[in-house]
């Protein structure tokens, strides 16, 4: 008898790859109890965030603004050759 592809038997099938951390159970929990720490601290902290000279909306502007100003040289994100 010639001997065929199929009539070979089926190989072992590969263990599951184990599940990510984030959707397990701790991870979910994880998540969900940052979320909640990010929320209670900007509610007791958002007078510092509102109030004030505008030092860190200053800041924050300044860092976009140099983002595009640097990215100009080399031809943006992944760039590197000058041309």
């Amino acid at each position: 008898m010639a001997h065929h592809e199929h009539d070979q038997p089926n190989p072992p099938p590969q263990p599951a790859a184990p599940p990510s951390f984030w959707k397990s159970r701790m991870g979910i929990g994880l998540i969900i109890s940052l979320a909640i720490a990010a929320l209670l601290l900007g509610f007791e902290h958002r007078i510092h965030l509102f109030a004030g000279s505008g030092f860190l909306v200053l800041l924050l502007l300044g860092c976009v603004v140099m983002h595009f100003f640097m990215h100009g040289g080399h031809g943006g994100h992944g760039g590197g050759d000058k041309q």
